[in-house]
């Protein structure tokens, strides 16, 4: 077995990645958005077949990591929800409370430090433009398009900086 220190890295989002986000998606086409409520639904996310055997066949070689623009805030519940469903323990990066930067800013800033000290073999989101600045990068990337996509929650994504 290789030391945990040194095996790559897999790297997956969660929402709409992992975590179907199909039934709290209404809290985000309301005006204002109630993002308390869009988060606090959570846990009721069911698990995505797709993203849970890639994630599952990862582990077998890879250190698997989680990067999600969810707020810190939502930690507790995003570590009982990957518990509940069976997928690997692994370190999850979240966003700061205050930070309403663009994920592909945030999450490609995280991808860099990470790949200072370790290979990061892949990337696994759903979302094109995170997708799309970690190619530019240099960073593997499997396109997570087995979800419905959402135009409320692109706008969350990357104009509001909030998921």
């Amino acid at each position: 077995m290789t030391d945990s220190n040194t095996r790559p890295l897999a790297v997956f989002d969660l929402d709409n990645t992992l975590a179907d986000t199909a039934h709290r998606q209404r809290f985000l086409e309301s005006k204002p958005r109630d993002w308390g409520a869009f988060f606090a639904a959570a846990p009721q996310d069911p698990p995505i077949a797709e993203g849970v055997a890639l994630v599952l066949e990862s582990a077998r070689e890879c250190e698997v990591v989680y990067l999600t623009g969810r707020p810190e805030r939502c930690r507790r519940d995003t570590l009982d929800w990957l518990a509940a469903h069976g997928l690997p323990e692994g370190r999850v990066y979240m966003r700061r409370n205050d930070d309403r930067r663009p994920a592909r800013r945030t999450k490609l800033e995280i991808l860099r430090r990470l790949a200072r000290t370790r290979e990061v073999r892949v990337l696994v989101d759903d979302d094109e433009l995170v997708c799309e600045d970690a190619e530019r990068a240099g960073f593997t990337v499997v396109r997570a398009r087995w979800a419905a996509g959402s135009a409320a929650l692109k706008v969350a994504q990357e104009g509001e900086g909030r998921t």
